[in-house]
């Protein structure tokens, strides 16, 4: 048995399911652009890796890593699995962090570094094959590696689903790299393959280089461009430097409502909606309290 693939497993699990009872939880460690670049809330990067939107999110991202990173462990070893596996989870959120730098970007999840380790295993263990659900047959694992790449570049074009491609594509890129530095035998064992993939990436980021996906927003003010809060304790009339309020959040989200509807609110703004809702009503409930009468 991989013990750290498994033990890795085991922590994501509890952490998201923290995430799935308690939505402020999720709130605090998930990935937010503003609190990343605002805040310096670096962590983010990390621990949005270990939270996930629903069970099905969860289930699919820790089967898929028992299956490539148990191969990896078990064949190259353990700090290996690990140093690809959380190398490409801040190498895909750093991809997002780039692209969404002018907008307000929420995201969870492992995909970044499971893809990192598939990537990694498809070279590392030349001549295997990709199973995937609802397909009855296993899949070379080099036409898998193609498609994936450019299937995140077309999800990531059309905004396919609410998917994190850029998150997938980051992760695959950077678990290729950091393998290569580590066995760079692999691209002598698949020239052709490896380059292929490479050059595709190289020519990817290029396109999204010169034409990017997310124009800056009139609206939102990048975070470099806004005034810093001011040093000195005794200015009163700085402005704090504090985050959106909960009236502030609800009508930033009811505006995307009303443009692109209801479904296009992922589950982290729907979380953050219930969360609002529920703190509320707490604060109804209190207020009743203290106004009933005693008897």
């Amino acid at each position: 048995m991989p013990p750290f693939n498994l033990a890795v497993i085991v922590i994501t699990g509890i952490i998201s399911y923290a995430g799935f009872t308690r939505p402020g939880f999720s709130e605090r460690f998930l990935f937010d652009t503003q609190s990343i670049l605002r805040y310096r809330q670096y962590y983010r990067i990390i621990s949005s890796g270990f939270l996930h939107g629903n069970w099905i999110h969860l289930i699919f991202n820790m089967y898929t890593l028992y299956s490539f990173g148990g191969a990896v462990e078990q064949v190259f070893g353990p700090i290996q699995f690990l140093v690809i596996y959380f190398a490409a989870i801040v190498g895909g959120n750093l991809l997002s962090l780039v692209l969404h730098r002018n907008h307000e970007y929420l995201a969870l999840g492992a995909s970044g570094g499971v893809c990192g380790i598939i990537f990694a295993c498809i070279f590392l263990i030349p001549g295997s094959s990709v199973y995937m659900f609802f397909i009855p047959f296993p899949i070379p694992a080099h036409y898998f590696a193609l498609f994936f790449i450019i299937f995140s570049y077309i999800g990531l074009r059309g905004q396919l689903g609410n998917i994190g491609h850029d998150a997938h594509l980051g992760g695959a890129i950077i678990g290729l790299a950091v393998t290569t530095i580590m066995y760079p035998s692999i691209v002598s064992q698949s020239p052709m393959l490896y380059f292929g993939i490479m050059g595709l990436s190289v020519t990817i980021m290029l396109l999204l280089y010169f034409y990017p996906l997310h124009l800056p927003d009139h609206t939102y003010q990048p975070v470099w461009n806004r005034p810093k809060p001011s040093k000195r304790k005794n200015n009163i009339t700085d402005e704090p430097d504090k985050k959106p309020t909960d009236e502030e959040v609800i009508e930033r989200l009811l505006e995307k409502v009303s443009k692109h509807g209801i479904n296009s609110l992922s589950y982290v703004e729907k979380s953050r909606l219930e969360a609002i809702s529920r703190k509320r009503k707490q604060q109804e409930q209190s207020r009743n309290q203290k106004n009933s009468p005693q008897v």
